[in-house]
């Protein structure tokens, strides 16, 4: 079978699905793999890298999906490129399938097997294959970058002889993947970190980080399924937001990863909340895609409101490609063999317990209840 590799056509991104060691695991399986030229250019693999790995070199989309039966991408396909779609196709990408409805139904009407990365299961055999997990690793790492450089101040403490230098405060409010590697990050640089969620059962990974959890006497808690935080009451939304506002004045750098998968990401940070933060305070918000969780972000955008310097950062796995597409690249290889065996025969087992739930569209159906019931199909 024909594996097409396609260069991704989002602006500023720089990562690419498949690198050349991933090349070599698939056609060691008896794939062919066909890489359009300068997909992996931006994250240091050239096309003679490719070749070397075992792949061949396309000149363009169009000539890599020729023939194609799998074909890897990281974002979503534009039209153009399902249209180059042959019936039958088998698409393993980020697909957004809980809000890109249209997308889903284009998929569904060109007859596309579509896998979604972000459709696969947290259960411990898939641990290998969440790629959400591994870009959030890298957008925790870089977000704390960002925040240090935006930073008027240092993160660690200093003595020297001009004196002493008092470690800057960070809050984190998110303790997922992201907010993980961001209390790792920033507890390396130096500075003192707290950080809230609304999963009680982070609080010892909190802590093992050398981070302060931070707790309420109220009940704001609310584990949604798959470890995922889930929607709380307008109460305990209400309790949250005061156990925040009390924390937020203190800190320096404030950033916020909390989202909820396939809804609107929730305001934890008010225009109020940002006008009591000092003058030079950082906020970078990682869920600026997805509406923020800052009452006052822009995504893309930095905006500056009293004194206090808001990021809304955009898609920072393509800021780091080398290893954001290592990561990914080792994220879809190990999926791709759990339907592709030894051999490169296809077996599309939907009692799989990856596979199924992942896939959204197959023989021109929506064939996942939960984006079937999204979309109202």
């Amino acid at each position: 079978m024909k594996v097409a590799v396609l260069k991704e056509t989002r602006a500023g991104e720089h990562r690419v699905a498949l690198v050349a060691q991933g090349v070599q695991t698939l056609s060691k399986s008896g794939l062919e793999v066909v890489v359009e030229s300068g997909a992996g250019e931006a994250a240091g693999i050239s096309d003679d890298g490719y070749k070397q790995a075992g792949a061949s070199i396309a000149g363009s989309a169009a000539e890599a999906l020729k023939g194609a039966g799998l074909v890897l991408l990281i974002n979503p396909p534009e039209a153009a490129t399902v249209t180059g779609l042959a019936e039958g196709t088998i698409l393993v990408s980020f697909l957004s399938p809980m809000t890109d409805h249209a997308l889903v139904k284009s998929l569904k009407d060109r007859k596309v097997t579509a896998i979604s990365m972000e459709m696969v299961p947290r259960i411990t055999r898939a641990q290998s294959m969440d790629a959400l997990s591994s870009q959030a690793t890298v957008a925790g790492y870089k977000a704390v970058l960002m925040a240090a450089d935006a930073l008027p101040k240092f993160l660690p403490m200093f003595t020297t002889a001009a004196g002493t230098i008092r470690p800057a405060k960070v809050l984190i409010l998110g303790a997922g993947v992201a907010g993980l590697q961001a209390i790792a990050t920033a507890r390396r640089l130096g500075a003192v970190v707290e950080a809230f969620d609304v999963r009680p059962a982070v609080k010892e990974q909190v802590e093992s980080l050398g981070a302060k959890f931070l707790e309420t006497e109220h009940d704001v808690t609310a584990e949604g399924e798959g470890g995922y935080a889930k929607e709380l009451s307008e109460e305990q939304h209400r309790k949250e937001l005061d156990l925040i506002a009390t924390h937020i004045a203190d800190a320096d750098v404030v950033l916020t990863t909390a989202q909820i998968p396939g809804r609107k990401a929730p305001v934890l940070v008010t225009a109020d909340m940002v006008k009591s933060m000092k003058p030079g305070s950082v906020i970078v918000d990682l869920a600026a895609e997805s509406g923020g969780n800052c009452e006052l972000t822009k995504a893309g955008e930095t905006v500056v409101a009293h004194g206090v310097t808001v990021l809304g950062p955009s898609n920072l796995p393509a800021t780091i490609p080398v290893h954001a597409s290592q990561m990914y690249s080792k994220n879809i290889v190990t999926l791709v063999g759990e339907f592709v065996d030894k051999e490169g025969a296809v077996n599309l087992d939907f009692a799989n317990d990856v596979v199924g739930p992942s896939t959204v569209t197959h023989a021109g159906e929506i064939v996942n209840e939960r984006v079937k019931e999204a979309v109202g199909a």
